[in-house]
């Protein structure tokens, strides 16, 4: 039962009510509503103890990880933009000669 104490933050929570200020209750004729988290799908059990996850090396974390990678996807997103509108290179924008690379005949 201790396990499942602790795992007490999967299941749907009680119906919340919520106060309105007064200005906002005498637009609607209910004073209170209720808010409740969907019920778990059918067959769907709670596991019956938390994983036990090894901790973070040097700050490699999913989360970490997940925010690097959509500021990647931004940046390469916004060079091809940029060198869309400008008809330019990146490495030319920034003064980088471009010249034929090694001169192989194709």
């Amino acid at each position: 039962m201790a396990a499942m104490a602790s795992l007490s933050y999967l299941l749907p929570p009680k119906p919340i009510q919520f106060r309105l200020p007064s200005k906002i209750q005498q637009n609607f004729s209910k004073k209170t509503f209720r808010m409740q988290a969907a019920k778990l799908p059918v067959g769907v059990e709670l596991p019956k103890e938390e994983p036990k996850l090894p901790a973070p090396f040097l700050g490699f974390t999913n989360t970490a990880e997940i925010w690097n990678s959509r500021a990647c996807m931004i940046g390469l997103i916004g060079t091809f933009i940029v060198e869309l509108i400008l008809q330019k290179g990146i490495l030319q924008i920034i003064g980088v000669d471009v010249g034929k690379g090694l001169d192989l005949p194709l």
